[in-house]
């Protein structure tokens, strides 16, 4: 199983021969314009490929959930502010059941390493890798970022 991945985005064509897929999600985070974007989804290759623009406040740990997706990769890329990113081993936490209609899936615990992600940077998420995205480095902030998901 591959593990995540983080890096600048700057660097992202280091790994557009993951797939050409993920090849897609990089060419399209890179050459699009976020800041004139609604919130909300923008297909890139109809299933296989979206973004989804989200813009909020960064929030307190108490607040965060592990995820894990089966479906897609996620492709995290924070815009504007800075955020924590959560990343585990999705067989080091508690499951619930898997949602297949919103390809989500819960899990419970509290291990796990912290990465922060400012503007500029990105994280790539496996199908195995549980994440917890949207924890504040610090106070809460606004931010701004694109998750785009890869189908597998």
């Amino acid at each position: 199983m591959a593990a995540m991945v983080t890096d600048r985005l700057v660097n992202a064509g280091l790994y557009r021969s993951l797939s050409p897929r993920i090849a897609a999600a990089l060419d399209y985070v890179s050459l699009s314009d976020f800041s004139k974007m609604p919130d909300g989804r923008h297909d890139v290759d109809q299933d296989r490929v979206f973004a989804l623009v989200q813009r909020y406040n960064s929030k307190p740990l108490a607040e965060g959930r592990w995820e894990a997706h089966r479906k897609y990769i996620d492709l995290q890329v924070v815009l504007s502010g800075v955020e924590q990113i959560g990343y585990v081993s999705i067989d080091q936490l508690s499951a619930e059941p898997y949602d297949a209609e919103r390809d989500l899936m819960w899990l419970a615990g509290t291990t796990g390493q912290w990465i922060t992600v400012p503007a500029g940077h990105f994280m790539l998420l496996w199908p195995g890798d549980a994440h917890m995205p949207s924890i504040a480095a610090g106070p809460p902030q606004p931010v701004m970022k694109v998750v785009v998901k890869v189908a597998v």
